[in-house]
């Protein structure tokens, strides 16, 4: 299932090409936004939406595979798509290497290419809501004092209130106090719960 609002960006020097991908995008209800150049693209103010990129492996200027490793050094997450006339093994290997999701050699198959679309938009979709569960993670850990993290710390390693006291110098009382605090704070519905946040946390 397609994600809402998602958009897929093309680059490529070929305006006729923009055109038909364009025209085969929009046909099945796809938001499409065209560039000419890596230039172009990289100067646009992206909305903060599920979002993949096609990308033609030989462009005038930066090349494909330079504008994909600028992307990559910006910290710019975004699945790209190759689509090339003058593909080879090794230079597929490389994208691929360099995350790319797929790479598809001119002429391919309107559906191929659709097919990879939808692929890239979900795969966009879940690494946004894994981040954002991830942030919203990382912002309630940081709503723990000092001492409940060192609580936290072990409870999640199996420690019995009493052996978290010991280890804290404080008393079972105060381990109970902060237990029921580091529960709520992060949201955590049992011990298991907290051992699967801390994993997550690192």
């Amino acid at each position: 299932m397609r994600p809402p609002a998602a958009t897929v960006f093309v680059v490529d020097d070929d305006e006729s090409v923009r055109e038909a991908l364009s025209s085969l995008m929009r046909s099945v209800g796809l938001r499409v936004k065209t560039f000419s150049c890596g230039a172009e693209f990289t100067r646009y103010e992206r909305e903060d939406v599920p979002a993949c990129l096609v990308l033609d492996v030989r462009l005038p200027g930066v090349s494909g595979l330079e504008l994909q490793r600028q992307l990559t050094e910006a910290g710019t997450d975004i699945p790209i798509i190759f689509v090339t006339a003058h593909g080879d093994i090794p230079m597929s290997v490389r994208a691929m290497k360099a995350g790319a999701m797929e790479f598809l050699s001119k002429p391919f198959r309107d559906q191929d290419l659709l097919d990879a679309i939808e692929k890239a938009l979900e795969h966009d979709e879940c690494a946004r809501i894994a981040h954002a569960q991830a942030a919203g993670l990382r912002a309630r850990y940081e709503t723990l004092t000092l001492r409940e993290r060192e609580a936290m710390a072990c409870v999640v390693r199996g420690r019995l209130n009493k052996q978290t006291a010991d280890e804290l110098g404080i008393t079972e009382i105060t381990v109970k106090v902060h237990r029921r605090h580091i529960m709520a704070k992060m949201q955590a519905k049992s011990v298991a719960d907290l051992v699967r946040m801390a994993e997550k946390l690192g």
